[in-house]
């Protein structure tokens, strides 16, 4: 993307919203994606917990994405996706966990929490850093239903450390 900085050094507006823009359509990727690897991830675990955390967080995806693409109604912008690297790999690691672990273990259940937390993870960094962006170009009403999907992606990361903790470390060990 072409850089143009104002006489005082700062992105031009029209280019800082472009810039927001491009990653909205990063993490509608992502989250287009997850929607579609979150049910394999629920059939290949073994603990009835964790495979409804996975359940939920399908349900809950979908709504991210549709409240993505009433961010990029507010803005006036067509929803539109751009393939995202970081969620594609990190995604391809949990299919690779799926791969490597034995069937109906909670050595599995540990690595797809595992990988689920970095999907999470890397959620939680995008949904935070684009309120603020929102809030700096003064979109309150885009920053707002960004924070409600951050307050979202935070819940899901504890209860997913909820269920290892209380579930599956445990057992995992002791396999």
């Amino acid at each position: 993307m072409k850089k143009t900085t104002s006489k005082n050094g700062k992105m031009e507006p029209q280019e800082f919203h472009e810039f927001f823009v491009d990653e909205l359509k990063d993490i509608y990727w992502a989250e287009k994606h997850l929607v579609k690897a979150l049910p394999k991830m629920k059939k290949a675990a073994t603990s009835p917990e964790l495979a409804a955390a996975f359940d939920k967080h399908t349900g809950e995806t979908e709504t991210h994405i549709e409240t993505l693409e009433k961010v990029f109604e507010l803005l006036g912008e067509k929803a539109v996706a751009k393939k995202c690297d970081a969620m594609a790999g990190i995604l391809e690691e949990a299919s690779g966990i799926i791969e490597e672990t034995e069937k109906g273990t909670m050595i599995r259940d540990c690595g797809l929490i595992l990988g689920a937390q970095k999907v999470e993870h890397y959620e939680i960094a995008t949904y935070g850093g684009l309120r603020t962006l929102a809030a700096a170009m003064g979109h309150d009403d885009v920053a707002a239903l960004l924070q409600k999907t951050l307050d979202n992606e935070k819940a899901t990361d504890e209860a997913l450390t909820g269920i290892a903790e209380s579930v599956v470390n445990a057992e995992a060990v002791a396999e």
